[in-house]
């Protein structure tokens, strides 16, 4: 069979893949739980003030996996898989390794020198994979949840700046960032003023914006101060609840049909 006669054209329309992350407690698995039907991964122990489903905590990687093949291949009527967290997650990837090797540190992986973060993408990839199989095959949207860190950023074009990022190793997180639909960053408003400390100087202060510690919200495009990214158009910040961002995803596709 000739290659052009299996061209795709056009636009395909498919769940979304979204990695949302955040500092502790803005509310990144509240914002999980919003989604359709959901059915929680929990690799770290946080849910239990939340009623939704979950399979049990995952204390190895061959937890995550079984659990991915059941949702596969077992009748079910999840709409959502989610994977809170995967920094933790990444742990898990980590310690199988280790138990591979017969080490005791991901450090020393196949003699260490960065080769057990190497080793560690190839147990990423089948970790996607499986969620590609759901997400294609079972019409799943995919969210995966993650804490947040910050990094340095050295740009040649830039001074040197720091941003919020997702709390994973950069090799896992370059992986996983180009195969996510959106990076959502997940934050609380605040607002900066220049206060007097005294003795003629000045200093700057943050504060929270709206009551409860600040209005959360979702940040769908990147800038200095954090990673994030989109697929579907979406400049806006928006609140931080599924239906807010389900509402711009509708508003952004529907605006790219009509335009062609």
């Amino acid at each position: 069979m000739s290659s052009l006669s299996r061209i795709v054209r056009g636009r395909t329309s498919k769940p979304p893949r979204i990695l949302c992350y955040g500092v502790e407690g803005v509310g990144k698995s509240s914002f999980a739980a919003q989604a359709p039907k959901p059915i929680f991964i929990q690799c770290e122990d946080g849910l239990d003030e939340l009623a939704v489903d979950r399979f049990p905590l995952a204390s190895t990687y061959n937890d995550v996996t079984s659990a991915l093949s059941e949702l596969a291949t077992q009748p079910h009527d999840y709409e959502t898989i989610v994977v809170d967290s995967v920094d933790w997650l990444e742990r898990l990837v980590w310690d199988k390794l280790c138990v591979q090797h017969g080490v005791q540190s991901i450090e020393r992986v196949d003699g260490g020198y960065g080769r057990g973060y190497t080793h560690a993408v190839s147990l990423w990839r089948e970790l996607l994979e499986q969620l590609n199989v759901l997400r294609n095959t079972r019409g799943m949207v995919v969210l995966l949840i993650a804490h947040s860190k910050i990094e340095r950023i050295e740009d040649p074009e830039l001074p040197p700046f720091d941003r919020f990022a997702p709390r994973l190793h950069r090799h896992a997180a370059s992986l996983i960032g180009e195969w996510c639909d959106a990076i959502l960053f997940a934050t609380r408003r605040v607002r900066t003023q220049t206060e007097d400390s005294g003795f003629g100087r000045k200093r700057n202060t943050a504060h929270a914006i709206g009551a409860a510690g600040g209005e959360r919200v979702l940040r769908c495009v990147g800038g200095p101060g954090c990673l994030a990214k989109n697929r579907y158009g979406i400049t806006d910040e928006l609140p931080l609840r599924w239906d807010a961002f389900m509402h711009a995803l509708t508003n952004q596709t529907q605006e790219r049909k009509s335009n062609g």
